[in-house]
């Protein structure tokens, strides 16, 4: 097993920029949510601009998903993760001044849009520096984008409470500048380095990535679990309202299920390194899933609990899939082609799962018809799963359609 001293010998600063880069990548996500009421007195918007605000981010994440491996080719990782870095921080701190709707809608948008930048980047920037330690280091940034979800939600009204909204919003601001300072520094070292820190010019990755199963399957796989967690997310304290539990109940459930997320981050990236094929690990995942929706669907107040700790263990397709993206390529332009593809196409289905869960429930009046849309999702899941962990590269499959072309074009 390798040591932590010898896998960060000589890359202990860029080991620091990529945890406090992940640090930063949900956290103008859930520093909002808690303060929408309190922010929508003072600015003045109706319900439905806070149901624009909560489709932002999913929005925002998939634009520069499929963006981002464009802007990485351009500028090269490191210089493009500092560009994500400050784009989140000075989104931050200027949403937390304004005093109408749009530029907070504009602003939080940049902050979004920083973060769906540093969600792509930061897995070929482990595969590029750390591709003798994925597994752990993987597990370093995972937990670190968890802590980013986890920790706003819980002090931001306290903070606001003490300070004011404004500060609570803005303070997370601190944090993404901090996190570009040490991506200042890996540049400042290699300046030198005219083109070393470009990725290499394949510039028909991304078109491939399209065509190929590993790339469908990742964004599969990826996709429906974001659209299941943030469905969840959404939606917990009013299924468990209906049943009969206090706001204060459905809140701490939500606290739960995030907090199972941490758990997941520890351990997946390690299994999927351990595992040739990890298809039975989503298996329990998959299953893990349906009895949580069939316990909150049939009985939700028989045992909250045990339902919401079964929903919260579903989601560690997760942080398999973002360490299947370097396990299933053999470069960082691959690993770089393959996060934005899976990302972008991901983030991009899951924007439609909170909306469409609510939908059927005003619909039917009822949860029947939301729940069997998580199931469907969850199918979906399992499909692409069955394709992403097969043993094989993104890269294989570029070269496979290469060579079927240049067979055709000789026939």
């Amino acid at each position: 097993m390798i040591s932590i001293v010898s896998l960060l010998r000589g890359r202990l600063l860029v080991f620091g920029a990529i945890t406090m880069s992940a640090l930063v990548l949900r956290l103008a996500v859930t520093s909002f949510s808690p303060l929408a009421a309190q922010i929508s007195e003072e600015i003045g918007f109706s319900s439905t601009i806070v149901g624009v605000f909560g489709m932002i981010p999913t929005a925002m994440f998939a634009a520069f998903g499929l963006a981002t491996p464009m802007l990485g080719r351009r500028w090269g990782l490191e210089r493009t993760a500092l560009i994500a870095m400050l784009m989140a921080g000075t989104g931050m701190a200027l949403r937390a001044l304004m005093t109408d709707t749009w530029s907070l809608l504009l602003l939080s948008g940049l902050a979004l849009g920083g973060m769906g930048i540093g969600n792509v980047v930061i897995p070929p920037l482990v595969k590029r520096y750390f591709s003798d330690g994925l597994a752990l280091v993987s597990s370093v940034y995972i937990v670190g984008v968890q802590l980013s979800t986890i920790v706003p939600a819980f002090v931001a009204v306290p903070l606001a409470d003490a300070f004011g909204w404004r500060v609570s919003l803005g303070v997370w601001a601190l944090v993404a500048f901090a996190a570009a300072l040490p991506w200042l520094w890996v540049l400042w070292r290699r300046r030198f380095a005219e083109s070393e820190d470009a990725l290499p010019a394949d510039r028909h990755a991304p078109g491939r990535v399209w065509r190929s199963p590993v790339g469908w399957g990742m964004a599969g796989m990826f996709g429906m679990t974001s659209l299941v967690t943030y469905s969840m997310f959404t939606w917990i304290p009013d299924i468990l309202a209906d049943a009969g539990a206090s706001p204060a109940f459905g809140g701490a459930m939500v606290g739960l299920f995030a907090l199972l997320g941490l758990v997941s981050a520890f351990g997946a990236p390690s299994l999927c390194a351990r595992m040739e094929n990890p298809f039975p690990v989503v298996l329990a995942c998959g299953a893990c899933f349906l009895a949580a929706f069939a316990g909150l669907w049939i009985a939700p107040m028989s045992a909250p609990i045990l339902w919401v700790v079964l929903l919260g263990l579903g989601p560690s397709t997760f942080p398999m899939a973002l360490t299947l993206i370097n396990l299933r390529s053999r470069t960082h332009a691959g690993s770089a082609a393959l996060s934005g593809f899976t990302q972008g196409v991901g983030y991009t289905a899951a924007c439609l799962g909170p909306l469409l869960f609510g939908v059927f429930h005003d619909l039917t009046s009822g949860w029947t018809a939301s729940f069997a849309l998580m199931t469907v999702a969850v199918a979906i899941l399992m499909t692409g799963a069955y394709q992403a962990c097969k043993p094989r590269v993104v890269e294989d499959s570029w070269h496979a359609g290469r060579r079927v072309a240049r067979a055709s074009s000789t026939d």
